[in-house]
């Protein structure tokens, strides 16, 4: 339960009490208060002086972590066509709850629709939206577009990225060519080597949603050859991936690439992450550098679900609960090239999730349609967005109704 009062000055707007704290980027994981003030973390400490603190939350018995990243949505709304892939969701509506307080959308939009999606979804929304830049020109909006290397204008993407910094991370490509034969119009390695061309010119990573057909397009190829230091391959343990040799061992080619530097997301999707890739990868040392969803609206009601329940998939996989945080905050928020992300450190924006930590017997789905049952899995119990309690289902920042204070209790005057 919160208590309010009216004490004034506040050493803190809001004081979270007692939580399990779990910040990855600072190494701390304990019982610990967090204050924060002015939208910022101003404390991290084991017991915080409650002072005057204008609201505090018993934080007991939950964990307490920096906002969740997850690089890997599809936010832009629009409505899907013949020409384009299923729509994106809206963020605000179905990341909070998952204690999401950043997402980037990944390629949804190109060059054409970029401003259009700044202006009406990325500077409206509460959570906090940067965006990959798909090197084709009508992105997903225009399916079409992803097939014609003419759409794909590394000059005047990257010209992009340079001019929105604040709101570009880096350059997708996806969806190209997967099945047709090639030729002149459509060489193997097009839509890639574009979208690293831009990388290049704006100094930005690319993110690669990808379809092997080798001999011409392998996978080995696009992770030791095409790939540099720093872009990532999403959708990692997708079925049409050689992930797992026939003995059940994780390959080579995928250490070497981690070695030289290529990171690897998880993007779920409706399609792409599979219990018999991920299970043999994580019990053979190689786990997802970072947890992410490909959240849309084709698969919103399942697979994905959500970022709490692909998070949950891990816990029940055996991945401590520090990694799946660390995965979940630290880890994206470096590859995306924002460190300030990701972490409570003092001075940071508070982005702050609250999770229960159930145990159980639970049922966990993948793409193929099998199941895996687990034992835990994490639930949204409060989510701050710069120091604003956006989602609070349970109530943990409120007065018991008994004791709300005078302004609940007062009646309108219907004749004003």
């Amino acid at each position: 339960m919160a208590s309010n009062s009216e004490d004034q000055p506040t050493p803190f707007d809001l004081l979270l009490k007692g939580g399990h704290v779990i910040d990855p980027a600072n190494g701390i994981d304990g019982l610990f208060d967090v204050g924060v003030k002015a939208g910022k973390i101003v404390g991290v400490a084991p017991d915080l002086a409650i002072g005057g603190a204008a609201t505090i939350v018993d934080a007991s018995g939950l964990i307490v972590t920096p906002g969740i990243l997850d690089i890997h949505t599809h936010v832009y709304p629009f409505v899907a066509t013949e020409t384009a892939y299923v729509g994106g969701v809206d963020a605000d509506a179905h990341l909070l709850a998952s204690g999401v307080t950043t997402t980037v959308d990944a390629g949804t939009v190109g060059w054409k629709d970029f401003l259009n999606f700044k202006a009406h979804y990325i500077d409206r929304a509460q959570v906090r939206i940067l965006a990959f830049l798909n090197i084709a020109a009508g992105g997903m909006v225009d399916a079409a577009s992803e097939q014609d290397y003419r759409a794909m204008q590394p000059q005047v993407v990257a010209a992009l990225a340079e001019a929105y910094p604040e709101v570009i991370v880096g350059i997708k490509t996806a969806h190209y060519w997967t099945r047709q034969p090639w030729d002149v119009e459509h060489p193997p390695w097009a839509s890639v080597e574009r979208a690293v061309e831009a990388g290049e010119l704006c100094d930005r990573p690319v993110m690669v949603d990808f379809w092997p057909r080798p001999p011409e397009r392998s996978y080995p190829d696009l992770i030791l050859k095409k790939l540099r230091p720093g872009d990532i391959h999403t959708h990692v343990f997708a079925q049409q991936f050689p992930i797992i040799d026939p003995d059940g061992k994780v390959y080579d080619h995928l250490f070497q690439a981690r070695d030289r530097g290529v990171i690897f997301d998880l993007g779920h999707g409706a399609g792409s992450f599979w219990f018999r890739n991920a299970v043999p990868a994580l019990k053979g040392g190689f786990p997802p550098d970072s947890i992410s969803t490909d959240l849309h609206m084709g698969n919103i009601n399942g697979p994905v679900l959500s970022m709490l329940n692909t998070m949950s998939k891990y816990l029940s996989l055996g991945m401590p609960l520090q990694e799946v945080i660390m995965r979940s905050t630290a880890a994206p928020a470096r590859e995306i090239g924002r460190p300030a992300l990701g972490t409570l450190s003092v001075g940071a924006e508070a982005d702050i999730a609250l999770f229960r930590h159930l145990k159980g017997t639970f049922g966990f789905t993948d793409c193929g349609g099998a199941r895996m049952m687990g034992t835990e899995k994490l639930a949204c119990a409060m989510t701050l967005r710069a120091g604003e309690i956006v989602y609070d289902p349970t109530g943990l920042s409120m007065p018991d109704w008994e004791h709300a204070p005078a302004s609940y209790w007062r009646v309108p005057d219907l004749q004003a």
